[in-house]
């Protein structure tokens, strides 16, 4: 039987069990134009449970949200598409419905009282301490989901957590002494710090050239922007007293003091004239940006900015820079003005000459000439080199390795209970490091690490147990897909 699992064995990402929580309050993710089905259509079969196109959208959904909190700000729908968050998704709730699949053919269920059970759980759903259906309803509606398809993905969680239970592991206190004993070996080592910095090179013209010539394509020109702009300062409004007074009445919740009190419409009225004239001057710029669209009215100034020095707040910066060419950005308020801008020309980036790109390319070279002399000689010295030594280093004697940063000294570290050999040498960023082990034995055994040890002894033995089961799962259940992974 030749099944899409069997074609696409890279599909498979072992991971430690996931308990899911069904999603809720953060709204679903979507991906634009759908290409992968049509709502409410079937992208794959694995056994007897059909995966619909909602199930995957959701698994997106809650996926990139976990993404989101992980990067921050800088996370987009871009880097979601580079990440491909799509094919990772799909490969996950894949696997998900093999261990649904694998509950089915145990008898495991969910019953009603369970889902029931479940959804008094979820804050958002109580009014005045209790469940409440029509708030239930309502967040629903607010998260672009139905009462069914919340309660069949909370059946699908609650039974993807009854077979967890069926896999539950518990280390036994041996198992978890003799594992720490071996997580925290000691070693006596002896070491040397080689820096790049210790090292010199001579830089030749000619080489520096061929260099350049080898690597020119990382040496481009900044995008830059040829822009119009019209500015406008604040106006005055000559706002009169029943207008100062009708804003105030309106507006008033706005204007407080550091402790959250109310201004007096007194206090609070310079910047009352401030926000009128502001007003004004949008309105007033407005008409500007129709008369300059009708071609009524004209730019004041040309300026061409590189993209890293376009001057204005960032989301005004977003505006320009998401433009077409020739497109008219409508009036945005700083600096107490109001701009219009025109995206003339986008430049595009270019190869710079070797006379534009000299100066960068001298210090890459630098760097990849002092790095090639460093291995050398360290090469040269791991033999029989003289260094300091250390007694008793474990894995987290940060604060023993004089001469490193503690993210290096915690890389070198990791890399040295990581080899098998009795010396050798670890690349740093600017460093290497070289290392003879003189004497290793196991640490005394520190009740206080158990929490430490016991985790990364069930995380061994979970990825193990869980490549196993699906390596069997694999073979046991048929997977249908409609989807094309792509490469």
């Amino acid at each position: 039987m030749i099944t899409w699992m069997q074609r696409h064995k890279k599909w498979l990402v072992i991971t430690i069990w996931i308990s899911t929580i069904a999603f809720v309050g953060a709204g679903f993710v979507g991906w634009g134009s759908y290409e992968y089905g049509k709502q409410g259509g079937v992208v794959a079969v694995v056994g007897d449970r059909e995966v619909s196109v909602e199930e995957y959208q959701q698994e997106y959904s809650n996926l990139y949200e976990q993404y989101s909190k992980m990067f921050g700000p800088m996370f987009s729908k871009e880097l979601a598409e580079q990440l491909k968050l799509k094919d990772v998704a799909y490969r996950q709730v894949l696997q998900k419905n093999l261990i649904l699949s694998y509950a089915d053919s145990l008898g495991l269920d969910i019953t009603n009282e369970d889902i029931a059970k479940e959804l008094v759980k979820y804050n958002v759903f109580l009014k005045d301490g209790k469940f409440d259906k029509e708030t239930y309803i309502k967040v629903l509606g607010q998260n672009k989901m139905t009462p069914k398809d919340f309660e069949e993905s909370l059946k699908r969680n609650l039974l993807l957590q009854k077979v967890q239970m069926l896999f539950e592991l518990n280390p036994s206190n041996v198992e978890v002494e003799n594992l720490s004993k071996l997580l925290f070996i000691e070693d006596d080592i002896s070491i040397k710090i080689l820096n790049s910095n210790d090292i010199k090179v001579d830089v030749k013209q000619e080489e520096l050239k061929k260099y350049w010539e080898e690597n020119k394509n990382s040496y481009m020109s900044e995008i830059s922007y040829d822009l119009e702009v019209k500015e406008l300062p604040l106006l005055t409004a000559n706002s009169t007293e029943e207008d100062i007074k009708a804003h105030y009445e309106k507006f008033k919740i706005d204007y407080k003091h550091e402790d959250g009190k109310i201004k007096s419409l007194e206090e609070a009225k310079n910047l009352i004239i401030k926000d009128l004239d502001e007003k004004y001057t949008k309105t007033e710029a407005l008409k500007v940006f129709l008369k300059i669209k009708k071609d009524e009215d004209k730019f004041e100034t040309k300026v061409t900015y590189k993209e890293s020095t376009l001057p204005f707040m960032d989301e005004n910066n977003t505006k320009i820079l998401e433009s077409k060419e020739g497109e008219i950005v409508k009036p945005f308020f700083e600096k107490d003005k109001y701009f219009i801008v025109k995206l003339t020309k986008k430049n595009l980036s270019q190869t710079l000459t070797f006379e534009q790109a000299s100066s960068l390319a001298t210090k890459d070279y630098e760097k990849v000439m002092k790095s090639k002399k460093l291995e050398e000689l360290a090469t040269s010295q791991l033999k029989d080199f003289k260094g300091i030594d250390i007694s008793t280093v474990s894995r987290d004697s940060v604060n023993k390795i004089v001469g490193l940063e503690q993210k290096e000294a915690g890389k070198f570290l990791n890399e040295l209970f990581s080899s098998t050999s009795k010396d050798g040498m670890v690349k740093l960023e600017d460093k290497i490091v070289l290392y003879r082990i003189n004497n290793s034995k196991f640490s005394n055994y520190n009740k206080a690490k158990d929490d430490v040890v016991k985790g990364t002894l069930i995380q061994l033995q979970e990825e193990e147990l869980m490549m196993n089961l699906m390596k069997k799962l694999e073979n046991s259940f048929e997977i249908q897909s409609s989807i094309q992974e792509k490469e």
